[in-house]
């Protein structure tokens, strides 16, 4: 591609949608068009602010005509290649990318690039910190929220990219090679979008696709599918894992090791569960293979204190503890959450549904802490099927998100937790799951405010009752 000469169309002005645009802008003086098929208040403001940059924005129908005489499009993650958008393209014999391979083609640093169904953010949060704290100029960046072309004027030549890449991103994501490749796990996901597992699962791989002998391959011993993924390569693999003796980071004898050298006792992690566990071991290794020294990574692992609406205790309200853990879109990571908090929970599951089964959620609650579950979203109903084939019964559906939060609340006994992990995407009624997150915890300070109202209220009745 050669900028200057060349007209890009970029389709969907969210996060990465508006930074693709920018960096066309800024970096290239390339001629840029916009189209989103979403018309909300947010993509209108950005379109409006592109539009005064030197973008023109384009009607459907223009969109499509486009692919006759544009030369790239230029297509979000939230937008699957086989919309006819990009069908129609890609019948034009046009080049298609996403924005992070616009980042792809320009980063000239090291690059490491983790991916997995569950536990990116978290691990590429504690693999930044890490970096950091050993004196290494690291930069999260990607699907954490934080896109990669808006990142581009900070990595320099000295500088560590830690991307999260999604299987999103990976459709469109063909010139990077990261020097460490992270996987973490594979579970269901997104199946809705990517139709069958064995088609996500090479979307995953494709991670490790450009990547030589130089490289390295970081890889889950204790998950099959990821483990497989070192026939797919030819990096060099380094495993970890929390069952066995691995060449990178294991669990023994309570202790996290690292090429048999101890990094630090696992009691010693600030985040509890055994797949917090995992993504501190797959951090390890990651930043050993960057250089850091052992001692250096376990002094950073203490003072991790984790990402928000990832398992982030909110605060209590008359002895219920709200735990926010938005971030769990999928069955898996929700089961992860329900066997690991501490204690009996009310959960909270729902949202837009993503194609998964549910069956082995309610299967895998009764094994929990988790004493009632409330139902909620547009997905409630294929919940509460799921529910009742796996004879599961201390439920109760309640589909508006703010009905169902009290709800929790209100069946929640002094000394439980009111846990939301949704098991299924924002969509269906917020713009992301941070969004669903910060209104959890809104909801959580209304309670408050209303219990501090009952309280004084009641002080004053029992004061006048003494007069």
């Amino acid at each position: 591609m050669y900028f200057p000469t060349q007209r890009f169309l970029v389709a969907g002005i969210s996060r990465s949608g508006v930074a693709a645009a920018e960096y066309l802008l800024a970096r290239h003086a390339a001629e840029v068009l916009l189209y989103d098929d979403v018309a909300d208040g947010n993509v209108r403001a950005s379109c409006d602010r592109l539009t005064q940059m030197g973008c023109r924005t384009l009607s459907r129908e223009e969109a499509f005509a486009s692919a006759a005489d544009c030369d790239v499009l230029v297509l979000s993650p939230g937008i699957p290649v086989d919309h006819p958008l990009p069908v129609a393209f890609r019948k034009a014999g046009k080049v298609i990318v996403g924005e992070a391979e616009l980042a792809a083609r320009a980063m000239r640093c090291p690059v490491v690039a983790v991916t997995g169904t569950n536990g990116k953010t978290t691990t590429v949060s504690m693999i930044e910190h890490i970096l950091q704290a050993a004196g290494r100029r690291a930069v999260a960046c990607g699907n954490i929220g934080k896109p990669m072309t808006g990142c581009l004027d900070t990595l320099d030549d000295e500088s560590i990219a830690v991307a999260e890449i999604s299987s999103f991103q990976l459709e469109t994501l063909v010139s990077l090679r990261p020097h460490v490749a992270v996987v973490l796990n594979l579970a269901e996901d997104h199946l809705d979008r990517h139709y069958t597992m064995e088609n996500y699962v090479y979307l995953k791989s494709r991670i490790l696709k450009n990547c030589t002998e130089s490289e390295f391959a970081v890889l889950n011993a204790d998950d099959e599918r990821v483990r497989a993924f070192a026939q797919k390569t030819r990096a060099k693999a380094v495993y970890f894992s929390r069952t066995q003796k691995t060449n990178g980071a294991y669990l023994e004898n309570g202790a996290i090791f690292y090429a048999g050298e101890q990094v630090l006792p696992a009691g010693e992690l600030p985040l509890e569960g055994g797949h917090n566990e995992a993504d501190a071991l797959a951090a390890v290794t990651a930043c050993a293979l960057m250089g850091a020294d052992c001692a250096a990574i376990g002094a950073a692992l203490k003072s991790f204190r984790g990402i928000p609406h990832r398992l982030q205790k909110l605060g209590e309200v008359r002895g219920v503890t709200f735990i926010d853990d938005s971030k769990a879109t999928n069955v898996d990571a929700a089961m992860r959450a329900a066997e690991s908090v501490k204690g009996e929970s009310v959960l909270i599951v729902g949202g837009k549904d993503k194609g998964e089964s549910y069956e082995p959620l309610f299967a895998a609650l009764k094994k929990t802490g988790v004493v009632h579950t409330v139902l909620c979203g547009e997905n409630a109903f294929r919940l509460l099927e799921a529910a009742l084939h796996e004879k599961y019964y201390r439920i109760t559906l309640c589909r508006p998100f703010d009905l169902a939060v009290r709800v929790a609340y209100l069946t929640a006994k002094k000394g439980q937790n009111v846990l939301l992990s949704p098991a299924a995407a924002s969509f269906d009624a917020f713009r992301s799951y941070e969004e669903r997150g910060e209104r959890f915890a809104q909801l959580m300070r209304t309670f408050s405010a209303e219990a501090a109202r009952g309280e004084e209220e009641q002080g004053a009745a029992d004061a006048e009752r003494e007069e």
